[in-house]
């Protein structure tokens, strides 16, 4: 059951934070912290990102979502598991790093409960039709 939902979920969240990142947030981003930004993504550690990401999203919230035959389960819990992750990250940044915009963390930890619901509950559909 683990490896169907993490790949029913790695696909649905590598393309909703594709379409995020790549048409919808690019010009915030670039305005906020683009003084901050690679000009080159280091794959090996976003993909990485991704990998934990499912992983956590799969273990703590869509499985026991299927389980209880949940799919508000699924949305609540993955709009807090997606929040959480993301706040480690952006308050993490605002607390140490010089210029980092409040802006920033406020959008991409709303993001991240946005990312984590809608992954959860698209999977959790999904993995219900298959």
């Amino acid at each position: 059951m683990f490896i169907k939902l993490y790949a029913i979920a790695l696909t649905v969240f590598f393309a909703t934070d594709m379409v995020w990142l790549g048409l919808v947030a690019t010009k915030f981003y670039k305005s906020q912290i683009g003084t901050l930004m690679k000009p080159d993504i280091n794959w090996t550690a976003a993909l990485i990102f991704y990998a934990l990401f499912i992983v956590g999203l799969v273990l703590f919230v869509i499985a026991p979502a299927v389980e209880q035959s949940s799919w508000t389960h699924a949305l609540i819990f993955g709009a807090f598991f997606g929040f959480i992750t993301y706040a480690t990250y952006d308050l993490t940044n605002l607390a140490t790093l010089k210029d980092w915009p409040l802006l920033v963390s406020i959008v991409d930890m709303a993001w991240g409960a946005t990312l984590g619901a809608l992954v959860s509950v698209i999977t959790f559909f999904i993995a219900g039709k298959i």
